[in-house]
Order: C-alpha cells, then structure tokens, then sequence
C-alpha cells in the first residue's frame, strides 16, 4: 500500500472494546464476543470492555459526554493503545473520539478490512481489499491529515495540509476508478468461467466465518484446502470435483465466510469471487452449531445472500460442529427452528452420508422425467444424454431410438435447438406403437449406456 492508503498495523497494540446497542438489537450471548474475536484475529490484545445502550448514538461522539470521560479513564488506566467500536463511526466521530481521548479509535468496518487486508493471497482478493479500503479511506482523508492542517498557510498559496489532501483526493479516486474498471474485466471473465460449466451439477458452500465451510469441503472431497480456525481464513473461492454417492460427480465451491454487519462495499467488490454462489444450483448453508450466536450468525448469512439477491436460491442448511455442543438443548432448539437442517460434524465425519443424501435429492428436484425419441445414427446427442443424465431404457425402433431419460431442466436446451428431436413427458404406460414406427421394429435391451455414448 502506498502512503495515502490507512493501513492500521494493529499487530501487539492493547484494545479497549466499546459497543453501543439500539432497542432493536438482539444478540444471543455477549455481544461483544465476536468484535474481540476479530481484533484478536487483526493482531491485538483486549484489555477492557465497555457497553452502552441507547435510544440513537450521540451525533458528536456516539457514545455521549459521559461515556467519553468513562472511556477515558479506562484506557488510561489499562495503558491501551487503541479504541475499538463494534459500531460504524462516521469520520467526524472518530476524530472528536481521538482528540478526546489521546489514542487511535477505529470502527468495526477497518477491523474487517485489515484482517482482509492481511489474509488476501490471490490478486482478485488483493484488488477487491484495496478497493474497499479506498473507499472507505476517501471520506477519512481530513482526519488523516490533521496534523499538517495546523500550519499556517503561505503567501499566494494554501497550507501545505490543505494542498496534499486535495492531491491525496484525486490520487485515490483515480485509483477507486481504476480498481473498479479492472474488477469488473475480472468479474465478465469470471462469469464466463463459471457459465462455461454450466453443463455441470454446481454447489457452493455459503456460511458465516469460521463455521467449518473448508473443513467440510475437505471431508466431502479429499481435498486439502487450508482450514483454520480462525475468522475469514478463506477470502479466495476454491472448486474441487465431488463425486456424489448415487449421483455422480459435482463440482462443489468454497467461498468467503459472511459476518453480521459485513461492510456493503465488501460485498460489492468480491462480487467476483462470489459468482460462484450465484450460479450454484444449489447452495449449502454451513452453521456453527456450538455458537451461543448460532441463531444470530444464520439469520445473518440469509441477509447478506438478500443483499446478493440470492436468497431465494434452494439451500441445504448444515448444522456443523455437533461434536462441540454442550447445552443440548441449544441444539434442540434449532432444530425446530429448522427441522429440515442436518446435523454433522466435518471434523469427525459424522452426518456426512445423510448430507449427501439430502444434497441428491435437492439435485434431483430440478429433473424431469422424459420419452425423447431422435435419430438412431445420432452419436453426439446419445452421448449427451448420457453423459448429463439418466438413461433408464432405450427401445430401437427402425432408424429411431426412443429413451426414457432423467435429466436436469438446465440441460433441455441442446435437445430444443434440434428439429429432429421430440421431447415429451414420460408416460409409463405410454404405448410405443403410437409412435410413428414399424411395428416389426426390433427392440436392443441389452445396449449398454457406454455402448451407446
């Protein structure tokens, strides 16, 4: 990052935790568990907490005059080095906090950036970080130019701090545009990528951070994806080939874990990296089931899938980590909040087989029983039939073949685009005579689908 970019470095720094909580919030547990969580994650210490409910946050401070003084006085007594809301402060905000205080205050948002800031491998991550830190930087640049705003200004001229904060301000537009313009090659490539498998089964894994979403992956594939437990451990979409018990094989994609209150210009600028969850023909909902937030975490991860306009997609949920539960009526609880969930637990392998067969089904729900009858000699589309369905008989008839066939609505459009194909639904006590053929057509069984293919 370049000097008008705000890295925090918050690595060995001592925090204090501040949270401010309106009369509709709702949180199972502490809610402040899971802001320490992240900035532990960033690299700090907690040294101290302090909570505070509202009716609506203090336009100046957020926390009013009180609040301020009470601060104050915690972060002096526990030497702390910096100030963290598990809120959104506006720029205004945060520089009264600081100037009050002495020490560095930052908001939940820069929590989430840094870390992503620190985890991104690939370049797509790296550009979409960058992108977001800009954008949330460019209000912020005043604040950050502070200490040059008290020199005085020249003769015929504007103060030094002045003059380099218009500067700054062009530099990071001019880099937001070009972030933006490269971003979006990515994501019509990705698209395209990800169109181009159209002719596969497709799932993805969606879930709050850090619910087992790449331990999964890894029991369902054999696959060796990096599975932390830590939050936001993947921000790069990962596929790998599963083959499906009584199915076949799928193609299954990690992605990003989601998080209450997850920046919006986050979401925009991994939108790219989350194509794979929007073409998916089915989604997987990983919970965390020995999370006290369980509830809050699911009801989350539903929000932002609104916010991808993907929320009304057919998902699986997956209630992981079982293993770990010890109030067993928590887990009671949610299962009648969702009875149709299931119950596993990546990392001992247990709930994996029933997962599998509820992914099946959910596959199969999108397939159509069908009597399509083509051209005998027809090689090319024989093989597609079976190479994307499931071919349950075929009856060879003169120069025709008619199948019965299993296959999904998305695979109908090579079948439609020919003249000489008929397709209707299957009828099991449909009479093959009514078929404009010989009756003295002879009847091949025994062809194999491979034969055929």
């Amino acid at each position: 990052m370049n000097s008008i970019d705000r890295k925090q470095g918050m690595d060995s720094e001592s925090a204090i935790l501040v949270g401010v909580y309106l009369p509709d919030d709702v949180f199972h547990g502490d809610p402040l568990d899971e802001l320490s969580g992240l900035v532990e994650t960033a690299g700090a210490n907690v040294v101290g907490r302090l909570t505070q409910n509202r009716q609506t946050p203090d336009k100046t401070t957020y926390i009013g005059k009180g609040k301020v003084e009470q601060l104050d006085l915690l972060v002096e007594a526990a030497d702390a080095d910096i100030v963290v809301f598990d809120n959104d402060l506006s720029p205004a905000q945060s520089r009264n906090l600081e100037q009050t205080i002495g020490v560095k205050v930052l908001d939940r948002t820069e929590v989430i950036l840094d870390i992503f800031s620190n985890r991104a491998q690939t370049h797509e991550s790296r550009l979409a970080v960058e992108l977001a830190q800009l954008e949330y930087s460019l209000p912020r640049l005043k604040r950050m130019w502070t200490h040059l705003s008290r020199m005085k200004m020249g003769v015929g001229m504007r103060g030094p701090g002045e003059k380099q904060l218009e500067t700054d301000r062009r530099l990071v537009e001019k880099r937001i545009s070009d972030l933006r313009g490269e971003l979006q090659r990515i994501e019509k490539r990705k698209e395209r990528e990800v169109s181009a498998r159209k002719d596969r089964m497709t799932v993805s894994l969606v879930g709050y951070t850090n619910a087992g979403k790449s331990t999964l992956m890894n029991a369902m594939t054999g696959s060796d994806v990096l599975a932390e437990d830590k939050l936001f451990a993947t921000l790069d979409t990962r596929t790998r080939r599963w083959h499906l018990p009584g199915w076949g094989p799928v193609l299954l994609s990690d992605t990003v874990g989601f998080i209450r209150n997850l920046p919006h210009r986050l979401i925009t600028s991994f939108k790219a990296t989350l194509e794979e969850a929007r073409q998916a023909d089915l989604l997987i909902h990983v919970a965390d089931a020995s999370n006290p937030a369980a509830l809050d975490q699911i009801v989350a991860v539903y929000e932002v899938l609104q916010e991808l306009g993907i929320e009304e997609k057919d998902t699986i949920l997956v209630l992981n980590k079982v293993d770990l539960v010890e109030d067993l009526t928590a887990i009671e609880s949610l299962r009648n909040r969702y009875p149709n969930a299931v119950t596993a637990s990546a990392q001992k392998g247990e709930g994996l087989s029933k997962l599998s067969g509820a992914v099946s089904d959910a596959l199969s729900r999108d397939f159509l029983d069908l009597e399509i009858q083509l051209d005998a000699g027809n090689g090319r589309l024989q093989a597609y039939l079976a190479r994307h369905g499931e071919v349950l008989s075929r009856t060879f008839v003169e120069n025709r073949v008619i199948i019965h066939c299993r296959i999904s609505q998305k695979h109908l459009g090579m079948l439609q685009e020919s003249d000489q194909v008929q397709v209707r639904p299957y009828e099991s006590n449909h009479n093959s005579a009514a078929v404009e053929t010989s009756e003295e057509a002879s009847v091949d069984d025994s062809a194999s689908v491979d034969e055929v293919a």
